[in-house]
């Protein structure tokens, strides 16, 4: 019985909606909206340990009430509904809610979250829900158990605590035994029992901070005009959509007594996305995005709750932090850090300045070096970050010496493994390299003091908001693979023991997972009962500035979760990430501006650093193809901007009259702004080229080249030609050209001498033997004196 209790761990308190509403799978969210009423799933199988499991009926359950349970509370109700799931009928189907010893201790409720405790101390009596149930079936149940009572008739609960709860669901499937077909676990926080006296407030309340993230996955694929990958925003803005739920419940945490102590964390990129679709947009391969009238009333709403309103900008596009700073890109991460102008753009409001949030809350040294070289000041991490470090309250940490720099002094870094840190960096690059725009920080404002500040993130509710882990190889019961789980009962009852059962005046920051997608019940419940909580006097809201105006008590050393380090961002796709950034470094710096009307070089390249930022983000964390899919994307970007200043193929041959004629060449540049490039002839038999010119074309202009070359043949043939940048960034593709040449060639000349020569040489012989020929036949002529020739007479 204990080993199926376990087996819970994976369920917690599920709430999904149904399979269509998935949570993310690969980095994506759902495409239909969640529902205003909660549904908690959880799939059972049978079996036993090692073997094939057969998956028998789904527990959903679609309300529990109440949430907490306080003075003028007498039961609770559970409502939902059975689906059989299995090959085969069910008969004599049960239910019955169990309840667990009270959890007086935090290492208790932390290990609970983490797996579920024995839930069996107060078994009441199970109550029939229905005698048959066939394949595909569903039946809805409404279960209430009284609190108090003797017998097996109530849960027993006779004095206040954190409870575990369980509904069991036992049934008889067709050539089976009967057995436990589902189990839901969660946890119950009780304040005060029924008919007791109300629980009186602590004299030193606890201290709570609500930040409250608005975040997506990058999504853009073109700009001017705005292209999108697909059109899930559309749904998620729309009204009970994902997004729309989350900002409805900051706006209803902003009007509450929570309001002083909320702060919204906002992804510029969402922000960048949601404007530029309220503007009209296109959807990669499907024509215009029908979400522009939602994407614009989202905008305008959340725009007017964030007003003079605690705002904090997040990495542009959730961008991997740790993972840029192992690859070096401290560019790139400057980049990230710039996008609280964008925040400021958009929503009109001012960030908090020198303040971010890394992906997960965790760091590791040499990022939290590079982060303080561009200008970060303070921080917002989980517990786990600072881990061994006691208490709840900000801490401080030290960021390395400056001149502890990895690179080797010429902006090239040193040699050093992608899965140890290397040495703290001063966040300086290539010497060459193109400033980034809007750079939060030279790299020396924190020269003086390196002491950053760090707000906790409070681990045991937000690991209950994240919800348990995915699937787990157990028996008994398990969550279903199509779901990810997320316990907001869970995380009340954290809360609760946080700030009812533990009277310390401890901070809370809360602060749901970074792309939460609970369904909007869920968090509207949420943040009713954090209000109550306050309103009760077990906790007092508390603004992030008051949290970073304080004067740290404690100096914490970095811990990065090895788990963290796994789900980076690969090294081989930063690699790729890094190659292409250098290539858009270095085609800036070949751009120049036309004249004071033309576009600048930035307006063409700072599209494509983005690009190049979203494939490293934080979504990508744990999903390697993800991060290569947004890779693919920017890369199609920067070839699409290299392909715009090409060589005109000439439609008829290229005649050369000398050996020295140049060839000329059409080249086209498409361009808003100047392009200086260098014209590189692939090796062909009979041509040198002379050395490379470098020319300067003219925007949106052609330009007709003479490459220079020395010809060495005659005849027609290929010449390939490609252009590249001053600094060897090719442009455009290769072009093939046809080349008729009469020249001859020194080759030739040499033959043709030679030619020459041995004729005349032949020529010269055949003379001289025609004299010798005719000398001796005219020494041989006979005498007519004496009848004998000369040659016998001088023998005779």
């Amino acid at each position: 019985m204990k080993r199926l209790l376990a087996a819970l761990a994976v369920a917690g308190l599920v709430m999904v909606t149904s399979p269509a509403h998935a949570a993310p799978q690969d980095g994506r969210l759902p495409v239909r909206p969640a529902p205003a009423t909660q549904v908690w799933a959880t799939r059972a199988v049978t079996g036993q340990p090692g073997q094939q499991s057969q998956v028998y009926l789904r527990l959903d359950v679609e309300d529990l009430h109440p949430r907490v349970v306080t003075a003028g509370t007498d039961s609770v109700r559970i409502r939902g509904k059975v689906v059989n799931v299995g090959d085969r009928f069910i008969e004599d189907i049960e239910l019955r809610l169990e309840r667990g010893e009270a959890l007086t201790d935090e290492a208790d409720v932390r290990q609970a979250l983490r797996e579920p405790a024995d839930a069996e101390f107060v078994q009441p009596s199970f109550t029939p829900i229905v005698d048959r149930l066939e394949r595909d079936e569903s039946k809805p149940f409404e279960l209430t158990v009284p609190l108090r009572g003797a017998g097996r008739t109530s849960l027993q609960v006779e004095e206040p605590g954190i409870y575990p709860i369980l509904a069991n669901i036992n049934g008889t499937p067709d050539f089976g035994g009967r057995a436990r077909l589902a189990a839901l676990s969660t946890l119950l926080p009780v304040l005060s029992v029924p008919g007791g006296a109300p629980p009186a407030p602590p004299a030193n309340p606890a201290k709570v901070t609500v930040l409250w993230p608005l975040a997506d996955r990058p999504r853009i694929a073109g700009t001017n005009p705005t292209v999108l990958t697909d059109d899930e925003l559309a749904d998620s803005l729309a009204m009970r959509g994902r997004l729309w739920g989350l900002l409805k419940g900051y706006q209803s945490a902003l009007n509450s007594r929570l309001g002083q102590g909320v702060c919204l964390a906002v992804d510029p990129d969402l922000l960048r996305t949601v404007a530029a679709m309220a503007e009209g947009y296109e959807v990669r391969g499907q024509g215009a995005g029908r979400g522009e009238g939602e994407a614009e009333l989202w905008l305008s709403q959340l725009k007017l709750s964030a007003s003079g309103r605690c705002v904090i900008a997040l990495p542009d596009a959730g961008a991997d932090v740790v993972a840029l700073s192992r690859a070096r890109l401290t560019d790139l991460g400057r980049l990230a850090l710039a996008g609280a102008d964008v925040v400021r753009e958009v929503l009109e409001v001012q960030p908090t300045e020198g303040l971010t949030w890394p992906e997960d809350g965790v760091l590791d040294q040499q990022a939290l070096d590079d982060l303080v070289a561009g200008g970060v000041t303070s921080l917002v991490l989980d517990q786990s970050a600072v881990a061994g470090t006691p208490g709840t309250g900000p801490v401080r940490l030290d960021a390395g010496d400056p001149g502890d720099s990895p690179d080797d002094g010429d902006g090239t870094p040193k040699s050093t493994p992608a899965t140890t840190p290397a040495a703290p960096a001063d966040g300086t690059t290539d010497p060459a390299a193109d400033p980034d725009p809007g750079s939060p920080g030279d790299g020396n404002a924190a020269a003086e003091d390196r002491t950053v500040k760090a707000v906790r993130i409070d681990g045991m509710v937000s690991d209950a908001l994240r919800g348990a882990a995915e699937t787990r190889p157990v028996a008994g019961v398990t969550t279903p693979t199509e779901t990810r789980p997320v316990s907001v009962q869970n995380a009340l009852a954290a809360l609760t023991f946080r700030t009812a059962f533990q009277s310390t005046g401890q901070h809370v920051v809360l602060a749901p997972p970074r792309r939460w997608n609970a369904p909007n019940g869920e968090v509207e419940t949420l943040i009713r009962t954090t209000e109550s909580l306050v309103g009760d006097g077990f906790a007092t809201p508390v603004g992030l500035g008051s949290l970073l105006a304080g004067t740290p008590e404690q100096t914490a050393a970095l811990s990065y979760p090895v788990e963290s380090g796994a789900r980076e961002v690969p090294p081989a796709v930063t690699a790729e990430v890094a190659a292409s950034w250098d290539e858009v470094r270095l085609l800036a710096d070949s751009m120049s501006q036309q004249d004071a009307a033309s576009a600048e070089p930035a307006d063409l390249v700072d599209p494509l650093r983005l690009d190049l930022l979203r494939a490293v983000s934080g979504a990508w964390r744990g999903n390697e193809a993800g991060a290569r899919t947004a890779l693919a994307v920017g890369r199609e970007q920067v070839d699409g901007l290299l392909s715009q200043v090409t060589v005109t193929e000439p439609n008829s041959p290229i005649l050369l009259g000398s050996g020295d004629s140049p060839i000329p060449l059409s080249v086209k540049n498409r361009l808003d702004v100047r392009v200086t490039v260098r014209v590189v002839i692939e090796d062909t038999p009979g041509i040198d080229a002379r050395d490379e010119q470098v020319y300067q074309l003219p925007a949106r202009g052609d330009r007709l080249v003479p490459v220079q070359v020395e010809v060495q043949r005659s005849g027609r043939f290929p010449v390939h030609v490609r252009l590249v940048t001053a600094s060897g960034v090719e442009l455009g593709e290769r072009a093939r050209l046809e080349v008729s040449s009469s020249v001859y060639g020194t080759i030739t000349v040499v033959i043709t001498g030679l030619a020459g020569a041995a004729l005349v040489l032949l020529s010269a012989r055949r003379i001289y033997r025609r004299v010798r020929a005719a000398r001796a036949a005219a020494v041989r002529v006979p005498d007519d004196a004496g009848g004998i020739t000369p040659e016998k007479s001088s023998t005779s």
